[in-house]
């Protein structure tokens, strides 16, 4: 299977950035797409919302159903899922993008962003990875998919940003555990990372901008999900993939067009030695 046609995609964050690149992707496979994120009016400094992202979906040719969601908020979780089966008729891929980030060592993080990264990344994941796993048994080919980096001990990811990178590696820590544990109902839950910095308005918002020209765009993580979500579920779980490396394995050897700047040096990410 190499086509997402007909598959209906719950993304999380879906407004702008990596998800709502997976979501068109996904359109140009004629999928259904739950776009779920707060942005309902247009910001004043970032791009998109809620309904520029389904119509863009459309365009594309598949279908997209905007719905407000805050991933902290249970209740709401429960209501969008239950929105989307109605709609669709079930759900077959959850992708949990969503993200809050913080770059701050521990004695000037204000505990309310400590709060924020750890509600929205990992209770956030938690939460709507369980709300979709009765959705997703009735799936023929079920997939979580986190957007969560390689669990990497090395000191130094945790020595400048101590509180965010617990809350991304608990994203992981879900698709170590969740894989495991839904192994038997045959639903996929893997973690996909760049390889490089991706260039997002997160990028920009956490005063990056000055390296996006060593960036790559959005769309190599969704060339890479899209590799994923097409794979069969029970052969396909439990790993941490990342971008560039998985699509040197499907024999992917250019990828100049990713970059914002061609023949500007890359910068890696983070969580990458």
């Amino acid at each position: 299977m190499d086509t997402l046609k007909g598959k209906t995609l719950f993304i999380t964050g879906a407004s702008r950035g990596i998800g709502k690149a997976i979501a068109l992707r996904a359109a140009k496979d004629q999928a259904n797409i739950v776009i779920a994120s707060k942005t309902t009016e247009k910001h004043p400094t970032l791009p998109g919302t809620i309904y520029t992202a389904a119509e863009e979906c459309e365009e594309l040719g598949g279908k997209a159903l905007p719905l407000k969601l805050d991933v902290r908020d249970e209740n709401a979780v429960k209501e969008s899922v239950a929105q989307a089966v109605e709609h669709f008729g079930g759900i077959d891929i959850l992708v949990n993008n969503a993200s809050a980030i913080y770059l701050s060592k521990t004695t000037d993080t204000p505990i309310k962003r400590y709060d924020l990264m750890h509600h929205v990344n990992v209770r956030g994941t938690f939460i709507c990875s369980q709300a979709c796993i009765p959705a997703l048994q009735k799936s023929e080919n079920p997939h979580i998919l986190n957007l969560s980096p390689p669990l990497n001990m090395n000191p130094k990811w945790f020595k400048n940003h101590v509180a965010y990178t617990m809350t991304k590696y608990g994203m992981s820590m879900c698709s170590l555990g969740m894989s495991e544990e839904l192994r038997p109902l045959g639903i996929a839950v893997n973690s996909l990372w760049p390889y490089t910095i991706i260039a997002t308005s997160a990028l920009r918002a956490v005063g990056e901008d000055s390296i996006e020209k060593h960036a790559r765009n959005p769309e190599i993580m969704a060339d890479a999900a899209h590799i994923i979500l097409t794979k069969d579920a029970r052969q396909c779980t439990g790993n941490f993939f990342v971008d560039e490396l998985l699509l040197r394995e499907e024999q992917v050897t250019e990828f100049g067009d990713y970059a914002v700047n061609k023949g500007e040096a890359l910068q890696k990410d983070y969580f990458i030695d």
